[in-house]
């Protein structure tokens, strides 16, 4: 039975996620499956990985069932969310099927038992043997463009995921440009250069 990760090593902000592959739980087809990085960036996708302690516990469900909530939004805009904690794929089936909060999760629920990938990305838990509440949006090039990692109590906001896939999005088609706090689609954006130095308010049309 393989329940391993296989990874290289490990990978930081604005460096290229090293490959790996994990075994899976997939709600919609009710079976078990491997995710493998590579694949998911062939396909010319971006990659959100959303880290959590784990199954069968109280903040996990809410998190997860909200972000299942946005999750064909996600995909229609070209991203893959996958969620991993360090339980296994059996477990991930048994939650899922159980917990009446994840019934409409659909996405992909990946296991990380050995820890590998937990301890790749700088979320893994030494002392209570989980993973933080960490969250990294990759783009098809396999940069990791964001990181966010939340201690256990506090949940976080699908729609705040959305906002920064969709301003990570933008920028990555105009590379000129950046994203200035609370951008959404259709906000303001600026081009940076000698001639908005110090006028950023004028650019944003403040008073």
């Amino acid at each position: 039975m393989e329940m391993t990760v296989e990874t290289k090593k490990a990978s930081g902000i604005g460096e290229i996620l090293s490959d790996f592959t994990m075994e899976a739980y997939l709600p919609e087809k009710k079976d078990f499956g491997k995710i493998v990085l590579s694949d998911i960036l062939k396909s010319g996708k971006w990659l959100i990985l959303f880290f959590y302690p784990a199954d069968y516990t109280f903040v996990c469900p809410t998190e997860l069932a909200d972000i299942g909530e946005k999750y064909d939004t996600f995909k229609k805009e070209g991203a893959e969310i996958i969620s991993v904690s360090t339980d296994t794929h059996f477990v991930h089936m048994a939650w899922q099927s159980y917990e009446k909060l994840l019934s409409g999760v659909k996405y992909p629920m990946a296991a990380d038992p050995t820890h590998e990938l937990s301890k790749n990305l700088g979320v893994y838990d030494a002392v209570t043997g989980l993973s933080y509440r960490g969250t990294f949006i990759i783009d098809p090039s396999g940069k990791i463009v964001s990181t966010e990692v939340n201690y256990y109590p506090v949940g976080r906001n699908s729609d705040e995921l959305l906002r920064k896939f969709r301003a990570f999005k933008f920028v990555n088609d105009n590379p000129a440009q950046v994203c200035p706090a609370k951008w959404n689609i259709g906000g303001k954006t600026l081009t940076p250069g000698k001639d908005l130095v110090g006028k950023v308010g004028d650019k944003l049309g403040v008073k």
